[in-house]
Parts: structure tokens; C-alpha cells; sequence
């Protein structure tokens, strides 16, 4: 039986889960709310059970670029468990869900007193750190339609479901892009039968030719995240 739906939570052993569970709270994940902003202190350890977290980097023009996605799989907040007390990334729930929240310094107590967890909770960050590498040539060099498929893609791995609760703004935001862009290329995905586009929402419905659309960071990030990780995205 299943100790946690978040599988950082539910790859602990039972004892050490026990003992963390009374301090854990449920959280409802809403759209658009940030968890916590660049230069914040983190003060709360979030381990989402559904949804989709973004880790962005706003700029000074108002556009933002998305750095690292973070679903169940994952957690955000977890360099608060490694020393890093200050956010250097913004955190805003992309696709809502739900999850449960721990205070940060009961987190860098725990992870002190666990070596397994502080070994898992490295190669997390080191996943985080290679989805923002990765994001970074990927804006410089693909075209927005691949760049949108990849994106896409990788909702559909964290979420594990084929039916996104998207808006344009928000795809325009983590892709850099202005909204009218992602319009077009929507637009032209959907008329080529990848997907299915209605106001707040997109749904994957010819996955072998999104992923023959996606750039190579999809995959990409998703080998790596195996690696790291162990397979625990959706096929």
C-alpha cells in the first residue's frame, strides 16, 4: 500500500515516514498561486500529490522563462533541506492539484538525520539543475511549436493524464513567448490532429506525432530523469 500519492514521501521507509507524517499538511494546489518567490526565504517544503509546479526565472521586461517542471515525482522547496534557505527560482502552480506542505527547518532536520533521503534529495536538485541547462539551449535554439510540444509532453508525463488545464497566458509565460505566438502554433497542432484546443484546456490526442514534433529536450530530460529518478513518468 501506497504510504504517500508524492513518491519522494512514499519512497521513505516506513519508520522514517511515521515519524515525518504528523507534521505533514495537505495543501490544495490553485493555479497560478506561488508557493514561493526569488529572493524569499523558504519557509515550507512542498511535496505535490497531483499538478504540475514550474520553476521560473521572471525578467525585467515582465516576460518569465521556465526553468524546471515538478510534479509528483519531485518536490519544490527541496534546497531548503541541503542549506539553501533563499529562494533563487519563483515557484507558481502551472496545472492545480494537491499536495502536502512541511516546515522547511523540520525538513533540514529530517534530511540531517537521513543520509537515504539526503542522497535522494541530491539527485533531485541535480535533475533541477539539468531541466534548467536544458531550457535554456532549448529556448536559444528551437522553433515555439517544438518547444510547445516538448512542453506538453512533459505536462503529460507529471500529470499522467492526456487532458492539460492550460491557458494561453500561462504557455506563453513559461515558453517566453507572447501569447499571440502560442495561439498560432495551438492553432496549427490542432489542425494538424495532435491535439484538441478549447479555452483552458488542452488534450493530447495523437501522442506519437507530438512526440515526432517535440524537440530533443523532451526526451532528453526525461532519460535523465529515469536515471536520476527511476521510472516513474508515464509512458
Amino acid at each position: 500500500m501506497s504510504q504517500s500519492p508524492n513518491l519522494v514521501l512514499d519512497s521513505l521507509p516506513a519508520a522514517a515516514f511515521a515519524s515525518l507524517r504528523p507534521h505533514l499538511t495537505d495543501v490544495e494546489l490553485l493555479q497560478g498561486s506561488v508557493l514561493f518567490d526569488i529572493g524569499d526565504s523558504i519557509r515550507q517544503v512542498y511535496f505535490p500529490h497531483s499538478g504540475v509546479v514550474s520553476l521560473v526565472v521572471p525578467l525585467a521586461s515582465g516576460e518569465t522563462i521556465e526553468a524546471a517542471m515538478i510534479g509528483r515525482e519531485s518536490l519544490a522547496g527541496g534546497a531548503a533541506g541541503l542549506g539553501g534557505q533563499i529562494s533563487v527560482c519563483k515557484a507558481i502552480v502551472q496545472i492545480a492539484g494537491a499536495g502536502s506542505v512541511l516546515d522547511a527547518e523540520r525538513f533540514r532536520a529530517f534530511v540531517n538525520t537521513s543520509p537515504d533521503l539526503r542522497t535522494t534529495l541530491f539527485r533531485h536538485e541535480q535533475l533541477i539543475l539539468a531541466q534548467a541547462q536544458q531550457s535554456a539551449g532549448c529556448n536559444a535554439t528551437h522553433t515555439v511549436e517544438a518547444r510547445l510540444s516538448r512542453w506538453l509532453l512533459r505536462c503529460r508525463d507529471l500529470q499522467g493524464g492526456d487532458d492539460l488545464q492550460l491557458t494561453q497566458e500561462f504557455l506563453g509565460q513559461m515558453l517566453g513567448v507572447r501569447r499571440t505566438s502560442v495561439s498560432v502554433v495551438a492553432n496549427t497542432l490542432q489542425e494538424a490532429g495532435l491535439i484538441r484546443y478549447r479555452r483552458g484546456r488542452i488534450q493530447i490526442i495523437n501522442l506519437a506525432a507530438l512526440q515526432n514534433t517535440a524537440c530533443e529536450c523532451y526526451q532528453t530530460v526525461k532519460t535523465l530523469s529515469e536515471r536520476l529518478l527511476g521510472p516513474q513518468t508515464r509512458s
